[in-house]
């Protein structure tokens, strides 16, 4: 049992912050399968790291 009844102003929170949160996980989702289908892809190749008598 609650000790004071919750404010209405909280329960919109509550509702706002779970949207904002659904979206930054579906943002994050949408970024992680963008990776791993580049990453994947037969086409992807690591860029070559460049020596220090190339860059003189």
């Amino acid at each position: 049992m609650a000790l004071r009844k919750e404010h209405e102003l909280h329960k919109r929170r509550l509702g706002r912050n779970m949207g904002v949160g659904l979206l930054l996980g579906g943002f994050v989702v949408l970024v992680l399968a963008l990776t791993m289908v580049k990453v994947t892809s037969t086409g992807f190749k690591f860029p070559q790291a460049q020596s220090q008598t190339e860059q003189n």
